[in-house]
């Protein structure tokens, strides 16, 4: 369990470390190595000069305590054997004053005199050297001699003490320094790594850019840049610039791919057009000659013919849109076109009731084509909506568009279709009337080839409301065929 829980700690510590930034992550591990590496140097070099210090030091006391007994010259009375006299003074070999203790012992550890004279007690003398109190203490022995002739009477011992405070205090401003300097270079090495990642990874952020920018305009064809230094880097460059012109190949084969099958629809839909003319024809005089079944077989077939021409003309309509052929554009009124697309679906529509409320609403556009967008939009509200359904169409001009708008009250456009509703070959669950899914499709080539565009907006409780914006023609039209109304019904 505790191996488990070991590796699981470590599992979650990478799986962190995995998702800090990579230039975090370099300058982070250069500022913990240079942190380590200045940690232990500065352990050893602290550790090395805190023992050379103390070293010095304890020398230092050492060599001035065995000079003391050179120094001095003590003298005592030998009748009373009182010390008459110390030459030089204790004061004077106590420098500086209140670091050092200098005291004069009989054997027996009695104090005969000290300097300064509130020293503290050194303890009994000992035969090492040794700290007490703060001091560093060495005691060594003396002679003592007759006052006058000198002659020697006696020892006594010399006590030698040097406080240890400013060699801490030494001690403590090298830690210190160390210290700092450790954190100093630990701090320069992250901006140095900082600098170091940035640098480094301004190649990639290069090409983050310049992908960027490929994603942004869709166009392959930009050139990646390519680093000076030959590594990982360079070859990753060099492998995006590959994919790169890969891909511009595949995306210019297959707009030409589509580009011939859309002349070859364009050019099949149209040569479609004359046989089924002729067909037609035949079909309605053979449909109003016979009779019985073969008369009921004559209108059926009409009636797919009829149906198959509509697919022509759409796919046309669509093709035509698809490689930019522009019918020639001419001023026309909205208001009209809708007039005269709700009467011709007046027999088609007499279980629904159609509201017109047309004003006038001109543009620069291609009459048929702007017919067939009303046709659409009313047939598609006819199939997807109940009988007895109310279809409102209205035109109106405001800030410089001019709007067709159908709404209907029906069961509206479920979520799930509505992102695709103008897509090609889209149809709704709803759709009874057997359409082909091209008709809104139409509707939005239409209005994009005359630089507008529709869409669906959400009609609550129920229901649905197309509105098509197209641009708005200053130039003045010829009145509606029909006066417009607030209501019609068709």
């Amino acid at each position: 369990m505790r191996r488990s829980g070991i590796a699981s700690f470590f599992t979650r510590v990478t799986a962190a470390f995995d998702r800090v930034p990579i230039r975090t992550r370099l300058a982070g591990v250069s500022a913990l190595l240079t942190f380590t590496i200045l940690c232990a140097f500065a352990s050893a070099i602290g550790s090395l000069t805190v023992r050379r210090i103390r070293s010095d030091f304890n020398r230092e006391v050492e060599t001035t305590a065995q000079q003391l007994p050179k120094q001095l010259s003590i003298r005592v009375n030998p009748a009373t054997y009182r010390i008459e006299s110390i030459v030089p003074p204790l004061q004077d070999l106590v420098t500086p004053p209140h670091s050092a203790v200098i005291r004069v012992l009989t054997l027996g550890g009695a104090t005969i005199e000290r300097a300064p004279a509130g020293a503290p007690n050194l303890g009994a003398p000992a035969n090492k050297p040794h700290t007490v109190a703060g001091y560093r203490v060495v005691s060594l022995p003396a002679t003592i001699g007759i006052a006058g002739s000198g002659e020697p009477i006696g020892r006594v011992v010399i006590q030698y003490g040097r406080s240890v405070a400013d060699t801490n205090a030494t001690i403590a401003r090298v830690e210190l320094f160390l210290l700092l300097g450790v954190f100093a270079g630990a701090a320069l090495a992250l901006l140095a790594g900082v600098a170091i990642a940035r640098r480094a990874m301004a190649p990639i952020a290069a090409l983050t850019a310049s992908a960027e920018g490929i994603a942004r305009t869709r166009d392959p064809s930009r050139t990646i840049p390519q680093p000076q230094a030959d590594d990982e880097v360079g070859e990753l460059a060099r492998t995006l610039e590959g994919m790169l012109r890969e891909l511009d190949a595949a995306r210019g084969e297959t707009e030409a791919m589509l580009a011939r099958q859309r002349r070859f629809v364009a050019d099949a839909s149209h040569e479609l057009r004359t046989p089924l003319t002729s067909v037609l024809a035949n079909l309605e005089l053979l449909a109003e000659s016979l009779h019985g079944d073969e008369g009921d077989a004559a209108r059926s077939a009409l009636r797919s013919s009829r149906r198959m021409r509509r697919l022509v003309a759409d796919l046309l309509l669509l093709a035509r849109t698809d490689v930019g052929r522009v019918v020639p554009h001419a001023p026309c009124d909205l208001a009209q076109i809708v007039v005269e697309a709700a009467g011709e679906l007046g027999p088609v529509s007499d279980t629904h009731d159609i509201e017109l409320d047309v004003r006038a609403a001109p543009v620069e556009g291609a009459r048929d084509e702007l017919h067939r967008l009303t046709i659409n939009l009313l047939e598609n509200a006819l199939r997807h909506t109940p009988p007895g359904s109310e279809i409102r169409v209205s035109t109106r001009t405001s800030g410089g568009q001019a709007e067709l708008i159908v709404e209907d009250d029906g069961p509206g456009v479920p979520a799930e279709l509505a992102p695709t509703l103008f897509e090609r070959f889209i149809r709704g669950a709803g759709d009874r009337g057997g359409s082909f899914g091209l008709g809104l499709a139409i509707v939005r080539a239409v209005a994009e080839s005359h630089g507008g565009s529709v869409h669906l907006e959400r009609h609550d409780p129920h229901g649905a409301r197309f509105v098509v914006a197209l641009p708005a023609s200053a130039e003045g039209v010829k009145p509606p065929l029909r006066p417009a109304a607030p209501s019609a019904a068709a």
